[in-house]
């Protein structure tokens, strides 16, 4: 069967009456749910647990801390309760968000714009309880529930407002929720106090981390302080994570913020450890952990150091060491042709690329006894074809006569004679042997003036 085939079969299955479905309770669910009656959405201050809680934190209040007379830490009563006390405080948070919720749909109706100037629930309570319904907020004196900045756009706000005078039954109802949510506010205040004065002797070490309040939070999700210590940091990274809200966290990168939160849980298990063995009831060990969370913090957001103009090495140092290989050795073998090159050793002629003296010179380039680099003998085609031209211009080896050639001589003896000039030319020779070693060769003298 196609997939079109098994849609079909399944619509045949469905029942197209209505009163075959099973019917909900949904509609008793929203008569016992009246969003305009407030005890119907907000019922925790009438719950039995809520009533002995409070109780009990109020005469752990008046009493001094019992958990140092040595009991067991985690059979004790008051250990007990902190437990409790951390899971109302939680309780006390929604609660008030559901009676702000309620204060603010009914005085929507009022100011409409109140809700987005005035953010914090309490605060927000505080300020309907002093205006309720009077339209000229200059005659209402909000000095004390708001900054002076906050109080201005405030007022200026009112008198552009486009809400209306509250009825008088939900006035009466939202006046209700604003003595509610300060209540509130109160409880958790009580309770955090109480929690916060026993945690320093619970879990020293932690608390000096994190806060007692946290900590007693942490110790209350985790299930007690022996379950804290026996969980892996990566566990107690996630302790809480089930609120979705960000309100008031820091602003910092997500990058470093995750790396703060991994390095804070890592500590906290530790401190956790420590406590669960009473290892260090002073709580030195916890302030040790807390420097050194701060001091990496700090580090981390530190900004990286300043690059630095390089400077220029100093003159005539002394040169660096070199690796051999072959780059090397090919400068170094040019570097030796040149010195090789520009050098002439007595009483030896150098090679040079055009033969006999022409061109440019090899030096002890190629000579015997050098002992390092040699020239190729065979000269190249160009090099010979130059020299054989030179030859042929200079000597007139091609058997033609120059005109300045003539077979007269003078001579000091005889006067005018006939000779060759070229049979004369090979037994004088040349260089040096016809001058100073000649027959018919004298001293010049130079006089001096």
């Amino acid at each position: 069967a196609t997939i079109g085939d098994s849609f079909l079969a399944d619509l045949d299955d469905l029942s197209d009456n209505e009163n075959d479905l099973p019917v909900s309770n949904a509609d008793d669910m929203e008569e016992d749910l009246n969003y305009d009656d407030l005890d119907s959405v907000s019922k925790l201050q009438k719950t039995q647990r809520y009533i002995d809680i409070m109780q009990k934190v109020e005469d752990a209040l008046q009493k001094e801390n019992m958990l140092q007379q040595g009991f067991v830490l985690e059979d004790h009563p008051e250990y007990q309760l902190i437990v409790d006390c951390n899971a109302l405080s939680m309780d006390i948070d929604n609660e008030i968000t559901i009676v702000h919720n309620f204060i603010r749909d009914n005085y929507r109706l009022k100011f409409p714009e109140l809700e987005s100037l005035v953010n914090h629930p309490i605060d927000y309570a505080r300020v309907v309880k002093k205006i309720a319904n009077e339209t000229d907020l200059t005659l209402v004196d909000l000095e004390g529930l708001l900054p002076s900045a906050a109080i201005m756009v405030v007022s200026v706000t009112a008198s552009t407002t486009s809400g209306k005078p509250l009825p008088e039954e939900n006035l009466n109802k939202t006046m209700d929720a604003c003595d509610r949510a300060p209540a509130l506010d109160l409880a958790k205040k009580n309770v955090l106090d109480f929690v916060e004065s026993r945690m320093g002797y619970i879990s020293p070490n932690l608390s000096a981390i994190v806060g007692s309040a946290v900590a007693a939070k942490l110790m209350g999700t985790a299930g007690g302080l022996s379950a804290l210590a026996k969980m892996p940091a990566c566990n107690v990274q996630l302790l809480g994570a089930k609120r979705k809200t960000l309100a008031g966290f820091s602003t910092h990168p997500p990058s470093l913020r995750n790396r703060a939160c991994r390095l804070l849980a890592a500590k906290s298990t530790l401190a956790a450890r420590v406590d669960s063995v009473r290892g260090d009831p002073t709580g030195k060990t916890g302030r040790t952990l807390r420097d050194e969370i701060l001091k990496k913090i700090e580090k981390w957001q530190e900004p990286p150091p300043a690059k630095l103009p390089k400077p220029l090495p100093v003159p005539d140092s002394k040169p660096k060491k070199k690796r051999g290989g072959r780059r090397l050795r090919k400068m170094k073998e040019i570097t030796d042709m040149r010195k090789l090159a520009n050098r002439m050793q007595f009483g030896v002629p150098e090679e040079s690329s055009l033969g006999d003296g022409l061109g440019e010179g090899y030096g002890m380039l190629g000579q015997a006894g050098s002992g390092k680099l040699r020239v190729s003998i065979g000269q190249s085609r160009l090099a010979a074809k130059v020299a054989k031209e030179f030859k042929e211009k200079q000597f007139g080896s091609s058997g033609a006569t120059s005109g300045l050639t003539s077979s007269l001589a003078f001579t000091p003896v005889q006067g005018i004679e006939l000779t060759n000039p070229q049979a004369h030319a090979n037994q004088l020779g040349s260089g040096t042997q016809s001058t100073y070693f000649s027959e018919i060769g004298t001293f010049s003298k130079i006089r001096r003036t």
